[in-house]
């Protein structure tokens, strides 16, 4: 028998609101100050993300600035064929695909694997050295990061340099189809490696301290704690930022590539998001370019909706 039934209470009903324009004012005049804060949140998605849907029905028009785009014609899904029947294709989603997945294979974990390393050292003073320099590189801009890049793999450079002490030619790594997906990917992984670090840090400060000790007591050792109490203490956070990840597994950053390749690698760089900048901004396609980029956003939130579906039947953690 329950306490309640046994004391003779009636269970307890939650109580709710109604949805009324009387308790909206009465919640704003206890909470404006919140109110007014949230503002240029709420004003930021709505200018900046929402806003710029309705934008979204070029991509079924053959639109023309001078017409507008209610003045446009509707082409329906001419862009969106063309794109899939077009030569380059193919050569896109085999480079967006594999740069992400490499991206996601050695990057993902990296930051992983850094930070359990990093909670094991002891030192003070040299876990905040170590910590500093992989911070640093985060903070360099992306201009002056593939400036840097462009020196390192010059036939002159530093890489290079190493090649040559050991016997290997010497070569300029950029004008190589074959060095450029390594080369997108390490440097993403030196650059990041730090930064995305952090919130392993921050989680693993949260375990219980009494686990390690008891651990220690039953004779575990340091790989044998790491392995049965860290990384199952980190699982939650691990799952719900590689759905995040997911999300964006077509999002390859057309920055980056931009300002590393050139038309002797198209062959391995040329992603979606560097063709829809070559159509939309250099040869002003407008139409051709918003179909393609929508195609992107469709399967980048499919990825994202499965991931977090399968994430909640297999380990019942998921975004929502």
């Amino acid at each position: 028998m329950s306490t309640q039934q046994a004391s003779g209470a009636m269970p307890m009903k939650k109580s709710y609101r109604k949805f009324t324009w009387r308790n909206i004012k009465k919640d704003f005049r206890q909470n404006y100050m919140l109110t007014f804060m949230i503002l240029p949140i709420v004003a930021f998605y709505i200018i900046f993300h929402y806003g710029p849907l309705y934008g979204l029905q070029i991509a079924f028009k053959d639109y023309r600035p001078s017409l507008g785009y209610w003045g446009s014609e509707w082409v329906g899904f001419k862009h969106f064929i063309d794109f899939f029947q077009s030569f380059y294709f193919v050569r896109l989603i085999r480079n967006t695909i594999l740069i992400s997945l490499y991206t996601l294979i050695f990057g993902f974990p990296a930051p992983i694997i850094f930070a359990i390393l990093l909670n094991e050292i002891k030192v003070t003073g040299y876990k905040k050295i170590v910590q500093t320099l992989t911070y640093l590189p985060y903070f360099i801009s992306t201009v002056v990061m593939c400036g840097m890049i462009r020196q390192f793999t010059r036939s002159d450079g530093v890489i290079n340099d190493f090649i040559a002490m050991f016997g290997g030619q010497r070569v300029t790594m950029l004008q190589e189809p074959q060095y450029f997906r390594s080369i997108y990917v390490i440097s993403g992984m030196w650059q990041q490696l730090g930064y995305n670090s952090i919130i392993y840090l921050a989680a693993i400060s949260g375990i219980d301290q009494e686990m390690y000790e008891a651990a220690t007591i039953d004779g575990a050792g340091r790989f044998q704690q790491a392995m049965s109490i860290t990384i199952p203490s980190l699982a939650p956070t691990i799952i719900i930022l590689f759905i995040l990840r997911m999300g964006s597994l077509f999002s390859v950053g057309s920055d980056k590539i931009i300002l590393l390749y050139n038309s002797s690698i198209y062959e391995t760089s040329d992603v979606i998001s560097t063709y829809v900048y070559r159509r939309g901004i250099l040869d002003a396609d407008y139409s051709f370019s918003s179909a393609v980029g929508l195609f992107n956003s469709i399967i980048n939130f499919t990825l994202i909706m499965v991931t977090n579906k399968i994430s909640s039947i297999v380990s019942e953690t998921s975004l929502f």
